[in-house]
Order: C-alpha cells, then sequence, then structure tokens
C-alpha cells in the first residue's frame, strides 16, 4: 500500500465521524452560525445600515435585512473596490470570485479568510467521506485531474479576482500538488479549443485514478480522448475509479459519460457556487446531497412559488418540509446576507438533510401558467429516454408563442447521440411525462389551449457551436434547461435541422 492511501484511512474515517455528529446538530449549528454572522457583521458597514444592533432573533433579522439580488449589493461591492474595509465582513474580501450573471452582467462575489475554508475543505469532506464508506483510497496514489478555469488572477480594486474553480486551483493541498493535472501553464489557457487538446496530450498516457469537472466539459475530454487513442476512457485508464461532478444536474449526462468511459465508475456529486459550498455527496448508498449546515452558511429557504414576491415567507432549517420546492437564500461569513442565489432545492429527507438541486428561479417556462421547472423537463426527458435507450447530449426549452391564430407550445431543441427510431412517439412520450408531472401543463394541453410539444434536433456538436459562437465555451458556462423567452431558442435555429425534423407529437 502505498503512504497517500494508508494515511488517508485514518484521516478519512476521523473526517466522517465528525460529520455524522454533525447531521445531529444540524439546527443547533445553524443558530450558532446565525448568532456569530449577526455579531461579527453588526461592526460593518452593511450591519450599521441594517441595524443588527437590534437583532436579537431571527424574527428580528427577517424584518431588517430584505432578500435581495446582486443588484441591490452592488453599491457595497463598488465600496471594497474603492478599499474601504469593513463593508460587508470585517477587513476587505482575500478575494472576489468573477462570475457571469444573467441580468447583472459580471458578478464580483466576495471570498473571505473566514468563508475560504468552506470552499477547500468541503471539497476535501467529499472525497474522505466516500473513502471511509467505500474503503477505497487507492485512487489518492494515481493521477488526479481538476478541470478547471484559468488560475491566473486579475486584481479588482487590488483584490485577487478570478473564476471560483481557478481560485480554488490555489489552494490543492501540497500533497496532492504531484498527482494533479493538468499543468499550471495547461490551466492558465484561456481559449477552450486549445486547453483541450493540451490537456489529452499530458494524460493521454498517465494513470489517471479520478477525474473531476462539469459534466458537459467532462464529455468533451472523454470524446477527445477516444478521437485520439480510438480507446474507451476506462480501457485507456484502467484505474480510473472516481468521477466528482458538479455545477449542473448529472442525470441528463450519465448514460452517455458512462458509455464512453465503457464501464461505470464511483461518482461523487458536489454543490459548489461562488456564494459558497452548499453541499455534496457523503454517501454512495443514498440520494441527494448532505447539506453543509456548519461551514460559516446560515441557510433561509422560501417557496419556490413565493420568491418574486414582495415579502415571501422565509424559513429556516428546521421548518424545511420533505418534497416541497425552495428558493435558496444565503448569508455567510463573507458578507452575503439574505442573498437570492437563484437556485431552486428540494429536501429528500431531514434526517439528515439532504437536498437536490431542482433547477433555477429565473429558469422556468410560464409564459401560459404553467410554470414548469427544470427539474421536471429534465426528468420526463430522461424518462422517456431510458424507456428507448436513447443518449441525449444537451438540450433546452423555450415557449413558442403563436402569432397567426394557430396554438402556441413548447419547443424542445434536442441534440441526440443517437435518434429515436419513431421520433412522433417519442415526443409524445416525452409530452406525457411533463404532463404527468405538472398539473398545470397538463390543463393547458387537456383543455386544448396548448397544442402538444415540438422537437427540433440539433445538429451534432450544434450546442458546442453555439456556444462557442457566443463565447461561453468552457469556463463554468453551461446551457440553460428552461428559458421564458426565445432569445437562446432564437439562437439556435442555426444549428437546429431542418424543418421536416420537427416533431409535432400528436393526441390519440
Amino acid at each position: 500500500m502505498k503512504i497517500k492511501s494508508f494515511l488517508a484511512k485514518p484521516f478519512a474515517g476521523y473526517i466522517y465521524k465528525q460529520i455524522k455528529k454533525g447531521m445531529e446538530t444540524a439546527v443547533e449549528d445553524q443558530q450558532s452560525i446565525f448568532n456569530y454572522l449577526v455579531k461579527t457583521g453588526a461592526k460593518t458597514d452593511f450591519g450599521k445600515d441594517h441595524g443588527f444592533v437590534n437583532i436579537k432573533t431571527y424574527e428580528d433579522f427577517v424584518k431588517q435585512v430584505p432578500i435581495r439580488d446582486y443588484e441591490a449589493f452592488k453599491p457595497y461591492i463598488e465600496k471594497i473596490k474603492q478599499g474601504k474595509h469593513n463593508v460587508l465582513w470585517k477587513g476587505q474580501p482575500i478575494y472576489f470570485a468573477k462570475t457571469s450573471g444573467t441580468t447583472s452582467g459580471v458578478k464580483y462575489i466576495p471570498i473571505s479568510k473566514d468563508s475560504i475554508n468552506n470552499h477547500i475543505n468541503t471539497a476535501r469532506n467529499a472525497l474522505l467521506c466516500y473513502m471511509a464508506e467505500t474503503g477505497n483510497t487507492k485512487f489518492s496514489n494515481g493521477k488526479l485531474i481538476f478541470l478547471s478555469g484559468s488560475p491566473e488572477l486579475e486584481r479588482v480594486g487590488g483584490i485577487p479576482t478570478g473564476r471560483l474553480s481557478g481560485i480554488v486551483n490555489h489552494h490543492v493541498p501540497k500533497y496532492l500538488r504531484a498527482n494533479q493535472l493538468p499543468s499550471y501553464e495547461t490551466n492558465c489557457i484561456e481559449e477552450w479549443e486549445e486547453k483541450l487538446d493540451k490537456i489529452v496530450a499530458e494524460t493521454i498516457q498517465q494513470d489517471m485514478t479520478l477525474i473531476s469537472g462539469i459534466p458537459p466539459w467532462m464529455q468533451m475530454y472523454f470524446d477527445r480522448l477516444t478521437e485520439k487513442s480510438g480507446k474507451k476512457v476506462g480501457e485507456l485508464f484502467p484505474d480510473f475509479s472516481v468521477m466528482v461532478q458538479g455545477g449542473v444536474n448529472f442525470e441528463p449526462y450519465k448514460a452517455k459519460l458512462f458509455e464512453s468511459i465503457g464501464r461505470k465508475v464511483d461518482c461523487i456529486e458536489l454543490y459548489p457556487a461562488s456564494e459558497g459550498f452548499f453541499a455534496f455527496q457523503d454517501s454512495q448508498k443514498e440520494e441527494g446531497l448532505l447539506l453543509n449546515t456548519n461551514s460559516g452558511i446560515f441557510f433561509e429557504f422560501v417557496p419556490a412559488a413565493d420568491i418574486f414576491n414582495e415579502l415571501p415567507p422565509r424559513l429556516t432549517l428546521k421548518d424545511v418540509r420533505v418534497g416541497e420546492n425552495y428558493a435558496m437564500i444565503v448569508n455567510n461569513n463573507a458578507g452575503l446576507w439574505g442573498y437570492n442565489i437563484g437556485d431552486t432545492i428540494k429536501f429528500i429527507s431531514t434526517n439528515p438533510y439532504r437536498i437536490v438541486v431542482t433547477g433555477r428561479t429565473k429558469h422556468f417556462i410560464s409564459a401560459f401558467g404553467e410554470h414548469v421547472i427544470g427539474e421536471e423537463v429534465e426528468s420526463a426527458l430522461l424518462e422517456a429516454a431510458a424507456a428507448e435507450n436513447i443518449h441525449i447530449t444537451e438540450f433546452t426549452v423555450a415557449p413558442m408563442i403563436a402569432m397567426d391564430g394557430g396554438k402556441s407550445f413548447h419547443e424542445w431543441f434536442i441534440e441526440f447521440e443517437n435518434i429515436p427510431g419513431d421520433l412522433e412517439v417519442f415526443a409524445k412520450k416525452v409530452d406525457d411525462n411533463l404532463r404527468v408531472k405538472n398539473v398545470y401543463y397538463d390543463d393547458l394541453i387537456g383543455g386544448n389551449i396548448l397544442q402538444p410539444l415540438k422537437i427540433s434536433i440539433v445538429k451534432k456538436h450544434g450546442f458546442i457551436d453555439y456556444m462557442k459562437s457566443i463565447g461561453k465555451l468552457g469556463g463554468q458556462n453551461k446551457v440553460p434547461r428552461l428559458s421564458n423567452d426565445r432569445l437562446i431558442a432564437d439562437e439556435l435555429k442555426e444549428w437546429a435541422g431542418s424543418q421536416s425534423a420537427k416533431v409535432e407529437t400528436r393526441m390519440n
């Protein structure tokens, strides 16, 4: 047994026990974090503006601190850029995580000396939980690849600034540095196609044991490896045993990724964001992700249907229910307060608190009052695909509002790995599945207000070409599953098949 895997076993066991204990004290830990955040925040500009000295209870906090998005935080971020201290949190941030917003342009999310451990230790804990539960520590002796953004940082207001994955790259523990690929120089390449070729060249002859990244990146990497070698990834890397992924729902990509590998490998799902590392898969035996309840973040939850109300109900961890869709609000030790991260989640367990990510608050279709969410379209499509052994490369859905007296419908842009033998039958299965999952959509179809969905086939590599055309290939960028307008849909037309490739479902 090599030294790294030997030493990992007792440490993994220790951390695993600590996390198990934390499952029993999640509500109490959240209260402690809340008290600490408010006490520390009282000395900041934000705390003074919002009367933190008068906050004694969570109910006081709700009255003093409204839910807000990045636009409402911008004045405080600008003060930090000007060099001011104690604005949102004590001192100054040690980093800005730079991310793209759909309405706010570039966003600068503060990461503090206190909050950086949340980002670093949670990823570590996910791997240690896996080791402790499965006994597989051998992978730590091989080569590990982290498909990340560039670690090169610029300075904004004197603060090191870059993509979260690039920032985290600077904090990879020394004992893993010798195992880490690709090289620093390759990770710094901004142009994705060039970077991918370099990554393949550096890894194709190595003993890769763990591969990590968002699923669309990994699929492009796997495809390029197979093109170069003529082999399945699992054959090329016989000791490859662990795949770590996050950033998007894994399910739509799983079948094709495993097909590219040629066998199943263990998977660890993560839920990181610039605003915090919120949850991680702690078990190979249980569904869902364990909420990170003792890592500097105080969570609030708003019923998703109420998130855009002026004064929506706000719940703490002790009040949530299994099966309900919530918008997640975070307060953290980097100075985010009542911050709507834009994600919706659902608890599948409250003992312990495990979640699944169901979509984005702004990524839905309700052009006709149906309020279809990401979880519903993904599930409807994947069930139909599984029934016919169809593999989906990528997809997105948008409303088509009829302008000529006809009926409106949902248009699905799908890139298939293998096209269904009968597209009409397949489309109807997807439509029927969605009707089962969303009663409002079912009423609109059943009432003959909407016509059933239509599928537009996207050409092979069409989504990659589309992302390249808008300058968002690679990085942390991904195609939204749902849009309530046709901005993406109309741009995708260039990569969609001819009109004859569209299939309209028909009612029986």
